[in-house]
């Protein structure tokens, strides 16, 4: 059940529009309030970035849970496994590029071999971090930490998601990675939608082809398919947001109901979303199958929906996508 004033934040975010724009950092930092309030011994670790990844939320309200460890991620994350030995649920959040490649060896050892009940929750992932330039764009994130075994990796679609997935790695043992943008996105959930934990959600049906989509991306794979309904292609789109422990099921009868699939992510195109699908149905049930991602480069700065368009990441390509592997599918 969800209680008190989680459930007013939840019915807030639930009751928007669906082009309303919200920020998943915001809705994470509201989240992880109410969390402290539930759980006693839920700590936060920030690097120096708390205004951007909005933890300061939860250091006004809990200046004695709160540690701030500057600009030193490796130390961060040892720390983190620490507490989480000594009974604490420590999150752990910083941007995408700082959570991830800087301690990639600690995120190893100290967490993921020791199996540690470390939430790690980063902000400014992918390309719409704009601005700052490729440096801070994490680009490289999902595959690192899609390689470490125990760790459950989640992209949520929208602040709804967020407030679902925040509460879910709380309430579950071991370490999570949960990637988040810094701009406001589209709400895109249903009023009514619950965040089921390595399931996939079916945001619309369609018996031609299919697309998965994580994070940003789900908007645009949306847009596609009403764009697509209209050439007479109707497309299942499944928001994916957990990507490891990845919803195989679903993949699988994607696959064999509507015969071709396209994956759509802002990641660099190996080791992601479309590298798991592909596994997937390479192992099970192969159909053609196209990746929308960033293609082996590093953007640059820009305003995120320039960076999108330029680098092939908008719902145009998603649509070009769908017809090419629905014409592989006739040819066959």
């Amino acid at each position: 059940m969800v209680e008190g004033h989680y459930r007013t934040l939840l019915e807030c975010l639930l009751n928007r529009a669906m082009t309303t724009m919200l920020s998943t950092r915001e809705a994470y930092g509201k989240a992880l309030v109410e969390l402290g309030r539930e759980y006693p011994n839920l700590v936060v670790l920030g690097g120096d970035l708390n205004i951007s990844t909005q933890t300061v939320q939860f250091a006004k309200e809990f200046p004695e849970r709160f540690f701030d460890l500057g600009a030193a991620e490796q130390n961060m994350m040892s720390i983190a496994a620490g507490l989480a030995a000594q009974g604490k649920i420590p999150f752990v959040s910083t941007f995408a590029v700082f959570g991830t490649g800087r301690p990639f060896d600690q995120l190893r050892i100290s967490i993921a071999q020791n199996n540690a009940n470390v939430k790690i929750v980063v902000t400014h992932a992918g390309i719409i971090t704009g601005e700052d330039g490729m440096s801070a764009q994490g680009i490289e994130d999902l595959s690192l930490a899609c390689s470490l075994p125990p760790f459950t990796v989640v992209v949520p679609a929208d602040a709804t998601e967020t407030v679902q997935a925040v509460r879910a790695a709380a309430a579950n043992y071991g370490p999570f990675y949960i990637r988040l943008s810094r701009p406001s996105t589209p709400v895109v959930c249903p009023t009514d939608y619950r965040f089921v934990l390595g399931k996939a959600s079916v945001f619309r049906e369609g018996s031609d082809a299919t697309i998965i989509a994580c994070g940003v991306m789900v908007s645009a794979a949306l847009e596609a398919a009403e764009s697509l309904s209209k050439e007479g292609i109707q497309c299942r789109v499944l928001n994916m947001a957990t990507i490891k422990p990845i919803d195989a099921e679903a993949i699988i009868a994607a696959a064999r109901e509507t015969g071709a699939i396209v994956t759509a992510e802002e990641h660099l195109r190996h080791g992601g979303l479309g590298s798991v699908v592909a596994q997937v149905l390479g192992e099970s049930h192969p159909v053609p199958l196209k990746i929308v991602a960033l293609d082996n480069l590093y953007a640059e700065s820009g305003k995120p929906d320039e960076l999108l368009r330029k680098y092939g990441l908008t719902h145009a390509e998603i649509e070009a996508a769908v017809r090419g592997v629905v014409r592989r599918k006739a040819s066959r």
